[in-house]
C-alpha cells in the first residue's frame, strides 16, 4: 500500500530536481551543474543512510547501487545539455518514456513481473500523458535533433539507474544510493576536468553562450550582493545545482523504497512522472501559461496514477 505513495513521492522531489537543474544549466556548464548536483547528493545520501537501518547489507547491494549512479552521470549530463540549450520540450518527455519503457519492458520480459490489468492500462494511459504534458512539438532543425539524441541517452541513463537500484535487498538500507552518488561524482569529475582541458570551461562556456553585457550583469549583481561568481557561475545557479542534487538523491531514496512494495515496473512508472512537476511550477513560480496539450496531458496523469496505485 505505502509503495505507491514512495512511488509518487520520488516523483515529485525529482521534478522539482528538474526544474531547479534547468535553471542552473541556463547559467552554467551542464556538466558542472550535474557534478556539483551530485556532490550536494552525496551528503543528502550519506545523512538518510545513517538513520535507515541496514541489517543484511552487502558488496553485492553497493554494487548495484554503485552502477545505478552510473546511470545517472550520464542521465544527468545529457538532460542537462539538451535543457541548457532549450530543447526541453523534446528532451524531458524522451529521457522519461525511455526511462519508463525499458525497466517496465525488463522486469516483465526478464523478471518474470505481470502488472495487474488496471496497471497496464494506467501505463497505457502515463505515455501519452507524459509526452503531452512536456508540450513535446519539436523544435526544427538541429535543435530538435539534439534534443531527441540527448533525451534518448538521458533516457537510457536513468533506465539503468532505476533498474540497478530495484536489485539491491531490501535489507541494504539506503546504502546503494549513497553507493551511486559517490560513483557517479567519480565520473563527473574526470569528464569535468576534461571538458575544461579542451578549452569548455563554465566560465568560457558561459561567454560562449550568453552576451558579454549579460554576463557583466551576472558578475556585477554578485558583487553588489557581497558574494563572487564561484565556479564560473552566479550563487543563485550554484544553489540551485545543489538543490537538484538533494532533491534527486531524496527522489532516489523514496524510489528504492518504492520497489520494496511495488513490483519494478510499478514504482518506476510512478516515478516517471516527474515531468508534471515543472509544468505546475513553471504555472506557480515562473508564471507560464498551460497550452492545451499540456492540459490533457495533466489531466491525463491524474488518473494514471490512480490506475497504477490501485
Amino acid at each position: 500500500m505505502t509503495g505507491w505513495l514512495f512511488a509518487l513521492g520520488s516523483a515529485v522531489l525529482y521534478g522539482v530536481s528538474d526544474f531547479v537543474g534547468g535553471l542552473a544549466s541556463r547559467r552554467a556548464h551542464f556538466v558542472l551543474v550535474a557534478l556539483l548536483g551530485q556532490v550536494a547528493g552525496v551528503g543528502v545520501a550519506a545523512g538518510v543512510s545513517l538513520l535507515v537501518a541496514a541489517p543484511s547489507l552487502d558488496i553485492g547491494d553497493l554494487g548495484w547501487g554503485a552502477l545505478s549512479g552510473l546511470g545517472t552521470a550520464a542521465g544527468m549530463v545529457f538532460l542537462f545539455r539538451g535543457l541548457s540549450h532549450g530543447s526541453m520540450s523534446v528532451v524531458v518527455p524522451t529521457s522519461a518514456l525511455t526511462g519508463m519503457s525499458l525497466p517496465v519492458l525488463a522486469g516483465v520480459v526478464l523478471e518474470d513481473q505481470q502488472p495487474t490489468a488496471l496497471a497496464w492500462l494506467g501505463i497505457a494511459v502515463a505515455m501519452p500523458a507524459l509526452w503531452l504534458v512536456s508540450d513535446s512539438r519539436s523544435p526544427a532543425g538541429t535543435a530538435g535533433a539534439a534534443g531527441m539524441s540527448a533525451g534518448l541517452i538521458a533516457g537510457l541513463g536513468i533506465a539503468v539507474q532505476y533498474l540497478s537500484l530495484a536489485q539491491a535487498s531490501a535489507g541494504s538500507g539506503m546504502w546503494p544510493v549513497t553507493a551511486g552518488r559517490v560513483s557517479a561524482v567519480c565520473v563527473l569529475v574526470p569528464t569535468m576536468l576534461v571538458a575544461t582541458r579542451r578549452g569548455r570551461t563554465p566560465a568560457s562556456r558561459q561567454q560562449k553562450m550568453q552576451p558579454a553585457s549579460r554576463l557583466q550583469k551576472i558578475q556585477l549583481a554578485s558583487r553588489l550582493r557581497g558574494t563572487p561568481p564561484a565556479f564560473g557561475m552566479p550563487p543563485t545557479s550554484l544553489s540551485f545545482a545543489a538543490l537538484s542534487g538533494a532533491t534527486a538523491a531524496a527522489a532516489l531514496a523514496a524510489y528504492l523504497l518504492a520497489t520494496h512494495h511495488e513490483i519494478t515496473a510499478i514504482a518506476v512508472v510512478l516515478s516517471s512522472l516527474y515531468p508534471v512537476i515543472p509544468v505546475l511550477l513553471g504555472i506557480t513560480v515562473l508564471h507560464e501559461k498551460l497550452t492545451p496539450r499540456q492540459t490533457v496531458g495533466l489531466l491525463a496523469a491524474a488518473p494514471a496514477a490512480v490506475l497504477l496505485a490501485t
